[in-house]
């Protein structure tokens, strides 16, 4: 069945105490509102509308479900609602923050702290716009993509699965730290119940278990997307699709680009975390944490370090080695 274009509920509407204020985004799934609370505090209120279940025209609140697709759309609006309350027990600075839920027009709402920023999508196609290069450092990565993983961490410990990360549902605030948005875990469980009515993946960042209904989904599900918005970040585009790799896998070229740019180690970390196999990539965040945090390698910096001292020594004749004032290498952790 194709996908209908849902209205979305109108400016000003009043609707459980919250004043909607205007649409935000809108997906397959669900339409998120800016809007206000009784106290006058922005929140984000995202909305169960999935367009090829439900039909809503302009000027109505709820929407029409034929028969058929009722049983469905039930089933679609309890797996949103227990992730909404999986992620409401969950308090980290680096995961959406879950307020509150009600229901409404026969679907139901969840309300989040909304929050002054932009997307890490955003922040790559800007960067790209303007012909930066490297389009994002790698000081960036390291930092930023370690507190995305102590978010991931605390989800998984509570027993969820993001199950479609990549920079989209990656959120900078102002001051430049993530926040992990948009779960597609109910998108995931809905997927196991009719197969044929979502693309439930975004190609490029999907591992192929979830090209696959019976897939072996667990933490190395999410790492593998980790790897592959990394990657996104460096080159400005998604990695090839999984599907395509099985049958012609150009990812090592695409990787092998990269080197002299960023450092081998945090190539080599990618490749690990975008192996085919889920079981030779890393089977926890943690361990792909540990891998990220160890200090940043100045090795692909040698090669202008060793040039400037080659300079200084014809400068100044043949200048001793210790006489060279070359700056000490940065060691940095990313907190």
């Amino acid at each position: 069945m194709a996908a209908q274009n849902n209205a979305p509920l109108p400016d000003g509407l009043q609707i459980s105490g919250y004043r909607i204020v205007k649409k935000i985004a809108s997906g397959g799934f669900s339409i998120v509102y800016l809007a206000y609370d009784e106290d006058g505090n922005a929140v984000a209120i995202k909305e169960y509308l999935p367009s090829s279940l439900a039909l809503r025209q302009p000027g109505e609140l709820s929407p029409s479900i034929s028969p058929e697709n009722l049983p469905i759309f039930r089933i679609g609006l309890k797996c949103f609602f227990e992730e909404g309350r999986a992620l409401a027990r969950i308090s980290h600075p680096n995961v959406v923050s879950v307020i509150n839920f009600f229901r409404a027009n026969d679907t139901v709402y969840m309300v989040m702290a909304y929050e002054s920023g932009r997307s890490l999508q955003d922040h790559i196609l800007r960067r790209r716009d303007k012909g930066e290069k490297p389009l994002v450092s790698e000081r960036f990565i390291r930092k930023m993509f370690s507190q995305v993983m102590n978010g991931l961490r605390e989800v998984h410990t509570n027993k969820l699965l993001h199950l479609d990360l990549k920079p989209a549902n990656i959120y900078l605030r102002v001051d430049g730290t993530p926040i992990l948005l948009d779960f597609g875990a109910a998108r995931q469980t809905l997927k196991a119940d009719l197969p044929k009515l979502y693309p439930m993946y975004t190609p490029g960042f999907a591992p192929p278990e979830l090209y696959s209904r019976n897939g072996n989904l667990g933490p190395w599900t999410d790492i593998y997307s980790i790897g592959a918005s990394m990657f996104a970040c460096m080159v400005g585009a998604p990695p090839q699709p999984a599907d395509q790799r099985k049958i012609n896998d150009k990812m090592d070229g695409h990787l092998r680009k990269l080197e002299g740019i960023y450092s081998s180690e945090l190539i080599q970390m990618i490749r690990w975390s975008l192996m085919i196999d889920p079981l030779e990539r890393p089977q926890s965040v943690f361990a792909l944490q540990k891998a990220l945090q160890e200090p940043v390698p100045e090795k692909h910096k040698e090669g202008t370090v060793q040039m400037l001292k080659h300079k200084i020594q014809a400068l100044f004749g043949g200048t001793k080695k210790a006489d060279v004032p070359v700056a000490p290498p940065v060691r940095e952790h990313p907190h």
